[in-house]
């Protein structure tokens, strides 16, 4: 759990970065229609959520340096028993203050009201213009409300600033506190994962895989999946970002599954293939074998002062020779990695920033240099190959095997410390544990 001085904490560091004279506007997430009168499940907005940890739809934050009847200022539903009745408790403004340290909270539907006062006077607001099309439309509106008192002395903001970049910088770096809701929910996954290997059967379906994954989730406190389970046995795991998770698995086929927990807004990211038979093939285990050899190099390149490509650079070295030692490529080394050719098999980058969102914010490079990495950034290792069932270029052996080994890695002082480390990834760890299930 974030503790309330840590918000405190993010909310100033913000503030820190904004010029003089500036208010700043967050909205939290809305809920979203299902169908008719049923809603998905809320999910609180990362950035809103970072900022106050406030968990309720319908809600704005203003931070306003140097106000002098406090900085944080929140908008919120109003008490109410009968709408708390049919769809939930409410905070309301009063607790507000209370539980999540506002220096003043008011109800949202005074926002038209009281807001515009408060930006007014300021020379800029720092907003996330685009993101809520709703919200832009009233931010303006409150604008020109100002602007049209202008004659009377109104001095209205006359400038927009992305809040985005300085936020998202904030969010790149995690704290103690985030790091262990990390650890946790990287647990969780691994535990997850274990549960889909010893469950495994020729026969059962991708949903039921599934099922086990969001059980496990769910036992620990993570009521939901980060992200769409991919569940893909055999040339489904060829297709990138599979969600059908409907064929049955058979008994020569792998399986990949790329799931990750969300517990407590943070995510984890693990992938890892195996047979659905428990044994590797022969042609299995040489792919296999060179993607787990790219993530060991790509891992071992993780560690501050190195940059952000390098994994990704050491990643594609290798499973660019091993490509052409299996006969996959023709030609020499230096030259096809030049040529891109090793993304007929291999497309993506080696990983992505993870955090409150899986895939997480922050810049990827700097000034059209890519990032050094830093102590306390986490990022996930995902190398992969893929050869898809009806690509006649490829040995017929290795046709329809999609193989990803990921992990969530964070940077540390020294080097690094791989989160999700206790999935097995070799060989000889993945039959092992899958032949004391089968012969339990």
């Amino acid at each position: 759990m974030i503790p309330k001085q840590e918000f405190a904490r993010r909310r100033q560091l913000l503030m820190q970065t904004m010029e003089p004279g500036s208010i700043a506007i967050i909205a939290s997430s809305q809920e979203l229609v299902r169908s008719r009168d049923t809603h998905f499940m809320f999910r609180q907005d990362s950035d809103f959520h970072y900022l106050c940890g406030f968990p309720e739809p319908n809600a704005v934050i203003a931070l306003i340096p140097g106000r002098e009847h406090g900085e944080f200022v929140l908008f919120c539903n109003e008490k109410d028993p009968e709408q708390e009745t049919w769809h939930g408790r409410r905070c309301g403004p009063e607790a507000a203050c209370d539980l999540y340290s506002a220096d003043d909270a008011f109800p949202i539907d005074d926002i038209d009201d009281i807001l515009p006062g408060m930006m007014e006077g300021r020379q800029r607001i720092y907003y996330e213009m685009g993101k809520n099309n709703e919200l832009d439309s009233r931010v303006m509106n409150w604008v020109n409300k100002i602007r049209s008192q202008v004659k009377k002395g109104a001095q209205p903001p006359g400038e927009f600033i992305d809040l985005r970049h300085a936020l998202h910088e904030l969010r790149l770096f995690k704290s103690a506190a985030e790091i262990k809701l990390m650890r946790k929910s990287a647990q969780i996954a691994v535990d997850a994962h274990l549960r889909a290997m010893r469950e495994c059967r020729p026969g059962m379906t991708e949903w039921q895989i599934e099922a086990e994954l969001h059980y496990e989730f769910a036992r620990q406190g993570a009521r939901s999946p980060a992200y769409s389970s991919i569940v893909a046995s055999g040339n489904n795991a060829c297709i990138l970002h599979y969600t059908e998770n409907s064929s049955k698995l058979r008994k020569d086929d792998l399986l990949l599954i790329d799931a990750g927990a969300e517990y407590e807004m943070y995510a984890s990211d693990i992938t890892r293939t195996f047979p659905v038979s428990g044994r590797f093939s022969n042609a299995q285990k040489e792919l296999y074998q060179l993607v787990l050899k790219a993530q060991d190099a790509a891992i071992g390149s993780v560690k501050p002062g190195n940059h952000w490509m390098q994994p990704h650079e050491e990643a594609v070295k290798v499973l660019t020779e091993g490509m052409i030692e299996l006969g996959l490529l023709k030609g020499g080394l230096d030259e096809l990695i030049e040529q891109e050719a090793y993304k007929q098999y291999y497309m993506h980058k080696t990983g992505h920033w993870i955090g409150l969102d899986v895939h997480d914010v922050g810049d990827y490079s700097i000034e059209g240099q890519p990032r050094i990495l830093e102590e306390n950034m986490v990022l996930t290792v995902e190398p992969a190959i893929y050869i898809p069932e009806d690509d006649t270029s490829a040995p017929a052996k290795y046709r329809g095997i999609g193989i990803r080994i990921e992990d969530d890695v964070l940077v540390t002082k020294q080097g690094h410390e791989v989160l999700t480390s206790g999935v097995p990834k070799t060989i000889d760890e993945i039959e092992s544990i899958m032949a004391k299930q089968k012969a339990a």
